[in-house]
C-alpha cells in the first residue's frame, strides 16, 4: 500500500504529533505531501505552521493555512446548539464538532490537488481516528487514509520527542492564556473557538483536582468580578444573532460570549467520559460562551415551542450528541435528526436576558412575538378564559387505569 501512494493530504497543526509525522510520511511512503491547517479559532497563530512546512520541504503550493471559523460556528456549531446537544449529560462536544468540518476540508483539497489518501495525527486510543476517518470515508468512500498512530512504534511522548530531535524538527508549541498571553502546557490539548480541553498527565487520576494553572481561559470563578453584568442574547429561527442590540457574524457572536464567559469565570467542566473506542477517559475542558449560549437558547425555546414538541426533542438529543460525539456527523440519521430540529426552530425567536456572576449563568428574563406563553391562563388571579372545573374530568380519565388496577389488584 505504501508503494501506491502519490499524494497525502495531512490535518497538520505544526505542533509535535502531526510535525513528526510530516516527516515520517516522506520517509515512509515517499509521497508528496500536502498540509492543511485548519484555523477553527484555537487561540494561537495558525501562520508560523506554513514556515515550518517549508522547513521541512513542502512546496508552497502544498500549503493550505485556512481560516474556516465562520463556517465552523455556522454550519457546525449553530445547527449542533439548536438541538442543545449534551454529551452524557455535562460535554458540550467542542472537539467533537470541529472534527468532521476539518474532515471536509481536507477532502476538499485532496480533490483539487489529486491526492489519493489523506492523514491524521489522532492516536489509536482516542475517538478523534473514528471522527476523522468516518467524515473523509462518508465524503469520499475510495479515500486512502493513513493513521500513523496505528502503524508506527512512536507510542509515547519520549519516542516522538527524540524521533523530533533526531531530525532536527522544531517542536514548540504556544497556545494563549486568559490574557492573550503565548503559554505552554504539558497537557494534551485541543483548542478551537467553541472550547478547550486538557487531558492527560496529573489528570489521570481521576482523584486529583486540577492544577489552578491548568485553565488557560477562564477565570477562577473566586476571582471573578464581584458586581454581576447582564447581556440580552437575540434569536432568529433558532440561532443567536444579536448581542446587546448588535448585529454579530456567527464566530464573532461566539467570540464575544467566550470574553464574557471568560471574564466570570463560566463553563469549566471536569468529567470521566465514557469513549467511543471502549475506554473511559478523564477531560477537563472551558466553553465559556458556549454555555451561555446554550442558557439562552433553551430560555427562548421555553416560550416558542409546544409542550410535546419541546419533550420530543429533549428526547431526540441525548441521541443526536452521541452521534455527534462517535463521529455521525455525515450519516443519514444525523442529517434526518437535524431535518426534524430545524423545523421545531421555525418559531424560536426573540430576545434572552442572563445575569453572569462567578462561573454562573441565570436567566433572568425572555421575550418573544412568538411566545405560547399565555399570562391570561396562567395567573394566579382571577380570569376568564380557564375553568378550573375542567381538570376534575382530566384527572378522573388520566387515574382511570390506575383505578381499574388498583381493584383488581388490591393496590389500596
Amino acid at each position: 500500500m505504501k508503494k501506491n501512494i502519490k499524494k497525502v493530504v495531512l490535518a497538520y497543526s505544526g505542533g509535535l504529533d502531526t510535525s513528526v509525522i510530516l516527516k515520517w510520511l516522506q520517509d515512509e511512503y515517499g509521497a508528496e505531501v500536502i498540509t492543511f491547517t485548519a484555523d477553527v479559532g484555537q487561540g494561537e497563530e495558525v501562520e508560523p505552521a506554513r514556515a515550518k512546512a517549508i522547513a521541512c520541504g513542502i512546496k508552497p503550493e502544498n500549503i493550505f493555512v485556512l481560516d474556516i471559523q465562520e463556517e465552523f460556528v455556522r454550519d457546525f456549531v449553530y445547527p449542533m446548539f439548536r438541538a442543545n446537544a449534551i454529551y452524557e449529560g455535562e460535554y458540550l462536544l467542542g472537539t467533537s464538532i470541529a472534527r468532521p468540518l476539518i474532515a471536509k476540508k481536507q477532502i476538499e483539497i485532496a480533490k483539487k490537488m489529486g491526492a489519493d489518501a489523506v492523514s491524521h495525527g489522532a492516536t489509536g486510543k482516542g475517538n478523534d481516528q473514528v471522527r476523522f476517518e468516518l467524515g473523509y470515508l462518508g465524503l469520499n468512500p475510495d479515500i486512502k487514509v493513513i493513521a500513523p498512530w496505528r502503524e508506527w512504534d512512536l507510542n509515547s511522548r519520549e519516542k516522538l520527542l527524540d524521533y523530533a530531535k533526531k531530525h532536527g524538527i522544531d517542536i514548540d508549541q504556544k497556545h494563549l492564556d486568559k490574557h492573550g498571553n503565548p503559554t505552554t502546557s504539558p497537557y494534551s490539548m485541543d483548542a478551537n473557538l467553541l472550547h478547550i480541553s486538557y487531558e492527560g498527565l496529573h489528570l489521570e487520576n481521576p482523584m486529583n483536582e486540577p492544577e489552578a494553572n491548568m485553565w488557560l481561559w477562564t477565570t477562577d470563578p473566586t476571582d471573578a468580578p464581584d458586581t454581576p453584568e447582564y447581556i440580552t442574547i437575540s434569536y432568529k429561527s433558532g440561532d443567536p444573532y444579536k448581542l446587546n442590540g448588535d448585529i454579530l457574524s456567527p464566530a464573532t457572536m461566539l467570540r464575544t460570549l467566550n470574553d464574557y464567559g471568560n471574564k466570570h469565570g463560566i463553563g469549566r467542566i471536569d468529567i470521566v467520559e465514557n469513549r467511543y473506542v471502549g475506554m473511559k477517559a478523564r477531560g477537563c475542558y472551558e466553553t465559556p460562551g458556549g454555555t451561555i449560549m446554550l442558557k439562552a437558547h433553551r430560555a427562548i425555546e421555553s416560550l416558542c415551542l409546544d409542550r410535546e414538541e419541546a419533550h420530543l426533542k429533549d428526547e431526540l438529543m441525548p441521541r443526536y450528541a452521541k452521534l455527534i460525539y462517535n463521529g455521525f456527523w455525515y450519516s443519514s440519521e444525523r442529517e434526518m435528526l437535524q431535518k426534524a430540529i430545524d423545523e421545531t426552530q421555525k418559531f424560536v425567536q426573540g430576545d434572552v436576558r442572563l445575569k453572569l456572576y462567578k462561573g454562573s449563568v441565570q436567566v433572568v428574563g425572555r421575550q418573544s412575538d412568538m411566545s405560547l406563553y399565555s399570562k391570561d391562563h396562567s395567573t394566579f388571579e382571577a380570569d376568564d378564559v380557564y375553568d378550573q372545573k375542567d381538570a376534575q374530568g382530566f384527572i378522573r380519565l388520566n387515574a382511570l387505569r390506575l383505578m381499574i388496577k388498583g381493584q383488581k389488584r388490591g393496590n389500596k
